[in-house]
């Protein structure tokens, strides 16, 4: 069963590699067939939902840097299995609605090359169980929704507004890597499943602040919460199907889903809960 979580990823990753051929055989109906693929693995995740409801977790593990005591670790619980489904189900709907938005283009196939490249990242990202493979997947998004944002590169604005929110969210991803360093240097693990139950540690360590400080620095701006949302508005410059997933339906979620990993980790100080609440609200406040 723990076989599904890399078949998923593989099935998503070989479709994004496959469109450009499928476009130039197929035309605008690729879409269709292309769409299999995250539909395949959603169907695959929907069948778990009776083992995860019951308390049990799909694991999946092989031996990656071992000199840094990191594994290609995925793991599927509950918080998991959501953003899985919603990146697997919402990600087949906008293939098959990109298929129709843009017939034509004489760039169809490298554009589904890039956004199932970025679906396979994202769902890559939810499924790790490792800081180090979290970051790796998370730096992928990035690039990926850089190459989708400045899918219409012959355009001075979309060229700098993608540049724009590369800049923002690698800089945070950045931070955020410094905050995971500290955190395997504290508790000896890079493992979810093992720090969620050393947030002990973690609290008692003189790190914690500036733990606390990178990791949110990360999550607020990939998920364009005050005061780095600026890029977010202007990321809307790629074709609406990007805004449609990216910045609808996933991407900006990555942020609010590292902070529901950790927060079994992290929580339990007022530094915790004052800044998500501070700058939820503000964010909140300024949307409206």
């Amino acid at each position: 069963m723990t076989s599904i979580l890399i078949l998923s990823l593989a099935v998503i990753f070989l479709a994004a590699f496959a469109a450009p051929l499928l476009v130039r055989v197929m035309g605008n109906r690729a879409a269709w067939t292309l769409a299999l693929a995250p539909f395949g693995a959603c169907a695959l995740f929907a069948l778990q939902y009776g083992v995860v409801g019951s308390g049990e977790a799909l694991v999946y593990q092989i031996d990656w840097f071992s000199a840094l005591d990191t594994s290609f670790s995925l793991r599927l619980d509950g918080l998991s299995l959501l953003m899985a489904t919603l990146v697997t189900g919402i990600g087949g709907f906008i293939v098959i609605y990109a298929g129709g938005y843009m017939h034509g283009h004489p760039q169809l196939g490298r554009f589904f090359l890039y956004l199932l490249s970025f679906m396979g990242s994202m769902l890559g990202l939810v499924l790790s169980d490792n800081l180090i493979l979290m970051f790796v997947f998370w730096e992928l998004t990035s690039i990926t929704s850089y190459l989708l944002i400045g899918f219409n590169h012959e355009e001075n604005t979309s060229r700098w507004k993608a540049l724009q929110a590369l800049l923002m969210t690698g800089l945070g991803a950045m931070a955020m890597l410094v905050g995971f360093i500290l955190i395997g240097s504290v508790t000896g693990s890079y493992s979810f499943s093992e720090i969620n139950h050393l947030g002990h540690l973690i609290r008692e360590s003189p790190w914690y602040p500036a733990i606390v400080l990178l990791v949110l620095g990360g999550a607020f701006t990939k998920s364009a919460q005050v005061p780095f949302h600026f890029w977010l508005p202007n990321a809307m410059a790629g074709p609406t199907p990007v805004s449609a997933y990216l910045h609808s339906a996933t991407m900006v979620k990555a942020g609010v889903f590292l902070m529901a990993r950790l927060n079994p980790a992290l929580s339990g100080s007022g530094l915790w809960e004052y800044m998500l609440a501070i700058f939820g609200g503000v964010t909140l406040l300024l949307a409206v």
